[in-house]
């Protein structure tokens, strides 16, 4: 798999112009438990507010979930949160 995406992105690197139509035949449940893994715990949760631990919980069940929805296009991601922090010294 890794393979697979490293020369997805050599053929990017080499040439920037390329489209690639579809890289969704690439997706599958041990790219995103590698993704999951390697993803930063410290960052805050998203507009759903499941951790990172809480999703790991029942991690082969929601990546394989994740994977089918994706599969037959019935995922659809959620908004994003945004939190709004003030700057110091702004007028806003």
């Amino acid at each position: 798999m890794l393979t697979k995406l490293a020369k997805v992105a050599e053929v990017a690197k080499a040439r920037p112009k390329e489209q690639f139509t579809s890289l969704a035949h690439l997706i599958n449940e041990d790219l995103l438990e590698l993704c999951h893994h390697e993803m930063d715990k410290r960052k805050v949760t998203g507009i759903d507010r499941v951790t990172k631990e809480k999703y790991e919980e029942n991690l082969f069940h929601n990546l394989l979930d994740l994977v089918q929805r994706l599969k037959r296009h019935a995922y659809h991601p959620k908004p994003v949160r945004r939190v709004y922090i003030p700057k110091l010294g702004t007028t806003e």
